[in-house]
């Protein structure tokens, strides 16, 4: 690498779009604010190519359609680690697409590789130590340090030749293709809109609460909300799920029954304990006949024949994976299982499995487990 810019204006991101589009292969990066900000959003990108890297401020440069339609060539390949959230963030608030992806995370999944975090793969395979103390930092802020921009860099100046590493990897084990194909279906990947309904369903645990319980811990859920949304935190930072769950279940009346509560320190008594007890004064309130019910999904049948038939496939698929160096989970998941537990007799397995590579080479074989 020898040249690195930051890029802060309008016309220095067309210069980058007009570099990048000349490029056949660049890496791709991103940072976001996620664990300082109630509505989390794209902070910097990082793009690196063999002989330059540059750092995209997306918050002074908002607009980035300069970079959409080199992001959707498909000539042009670009290399994350660990894409998912990129290709999600990167729609959501950009409405950029992207295609072909090459993502060395995948990459070394597929190579059997124990430690899947990109700090791992830089020291196991550059030497090269990023500084933790950036992974959850607050890219919102401004200015960014030279430190933190030095991180950032870092992040993508190692990728390609990561990338030219794993990929003949996996050419030498004939699973190039397994990984090009995950990679196609990551592209598609976008950030999921919650449907409206009790904040409680979204909350781990409620199911186990009773009635009244989940009817306190709907309007804790509501007012931390409306606190998180005015303070511009997420909600982690303005109180705690676990402070929450113990409020819900035993319902102080007044603050000196906050004492003991844990994750309640004075200083978040005094910004939210009025509001906490309003809240518990109204889930309390809710006449009984209008108390929510968390709802139980619907247990079907126990059907032993397809029981049995689930159990030889994930016996198959422990069998396989050792025998691949694999993560069981990689080479078929549950979803996959299951559904193969649920064909009828005569069906096509190769019906129900979602991968060419998985079909060509365990479609008999799975089969045949199936009997």
């Amino acid at each position: 690498m020898t040249d690195t810019r930051m890029i802060t204006t309008t016309q220095g991101l067309q210069e980058l779009a007009g570099r990048l589009q000349t490029e056949p292969i660049f890496a791709c990066d991103l940072e976001a604010d996620s664990l300082h900000r109630y509505q989390e959003k794209v902070c910097l990108l990082q793009f690196s190519t063999p002989d330059f890297s540059a750092l995209v401020d997306p918050l002074a440069v908002p607009d980035l359609s300069p970079l959409a339609a080199i992001m959707a060539n498909p000539a042009i390949r670009k290399v994350f680690h660990g894409a998912d959230y990129d290709v999600r963030s990167l729609h959501r608030d950009f409405g950029i697409e992207i295609k072909n992806i090459f993502d060395t995370m995948i990459a070394c999944q597929f190579l059997g590789e124990k430690e899947l975090g990109l700090a791992a793969a830089l020291r196991k395979r550059f030497g090269v130590e990023l500084d933790k103390q950036f992974q959850k930092a607050d890219w919102s802020r401004r200015p960014l340090s030279p430190e933190m921009l030095a991180y950032a860099v870092k992040d993508t100046c190692f990728l390609i030749d990561f990338y030219r590493q794993v990929a003949g990897e996996l050419q030498t084990k004939g699973r190039l293709a397994w990984v090009a194909e995950e990679c196609s279906f990551l592209e598609q990947v976008r950030v999921s809109v919650r449907e409206k309904g009790p904040l409680f369903l979204r909350f781990k645990g409620a199911s186990r609460f009773d009635p009244r319980t989940l009817a306190v811990l709907e309007e804790l859920l509501r007012f931390r909300d409306e606190q998180a949304r005015r303070m511009d935190r997420p909600h982690f930072k303005v109180i705690g799920n676990e402070t929450l769950a113990e409020l819900a279940v035993k319902r102080p009346q007044k603050v000196t029954d906050f004492v003991g509560i844990k994750g309640l320190t004075e200083n978040s008594v005094q910004r939210h304990g009025s509001g906490l007890l309003r809240a518990i004064s109204k889930g309390c309130a809710i006449p009984e006949a209008e108390l929510p019910r968390y709802p139980l999904p619907l247990r079907p049948d126990r059907d032993p024949r397809k029981d049995e038939r689930l159990q030889r496939l994930k016996r198959w698929r422990e069998k396989r994976a050792g025998e691949l160096a694999l993560d069981p989970g990689i080479l078929a998941n549950n979803t996959l299982l299951e559904a193969l537990a649920e064909l009828p007799d005569g069906a096509s397995v190769g019906a129900v499995i979602p991968r060419n590579w998985q079909r060509q080479l365990f479609a008999d074989e799975l089969a045949r487990q199936l009997g």
